[in-house]
């Protein structure tokens, strides 16, 4: 793998990190405390296999673009970010609904989301490594 390729997955990982700490701890907080008998206890919640398991989907995502899909550009990242943001999100949110009426929506559209907006955290991650545009 190269730093170039290392360098995405952290972006990814961050990003992904990011939002769903703004999706799950900021805009869903009142409808999870709703249903929090659904929910493990926090002290039960199994984190490091969460951030883990976001570590190999990030990876995955990069790789799979950064190896297999050729010519890159925005419009193609585009398109990829929302064909794996749609498999995600189908295979999560069914799975998650088939056992949890209503969540499905949510694991739907968060992991849509999170994939769909990776291009553009991508152009913004070339053009600081590229110095046209400068962070700081």
């Amino acid at each position: 793998m190269t730093k170039r390729m290392i360098l995405a997955v952290v972006a990814v990982f961050f990003a992904w990190a990011v939002m769903d700490f703004v999706i799950h701890g900021v805009l869903l907080k009142a409808p999870d405390n709703a249903t929090a008998e659904l929910w493990r206890p926090m002290e039960e919640m199994k984190m490091a296999l969460m951030y883990l398991v976001t570590l190999l989907s990030a990876t995955a995502f990069v790789m799979i673009y950064g190896l297999l899909i050729s010519p890159k550009s925005m419009c193609i990242g585009g398109k990829f970010g929302v064909l794996f943001g749609v498999a995600f999100g189908i295979s999560m949110g069914f799975g998650t609904y088939y056992r949890i009426p209503g969540a499905g929506r949510c694991w739907f559209w968060t992991r849509f989301w999170n994939l769909v907006s990776i291009p553009l955290q991508t152009k913004f991650q070339n053009l600081v490594q590229n110095r046209t545009l400068v962070v700081g």
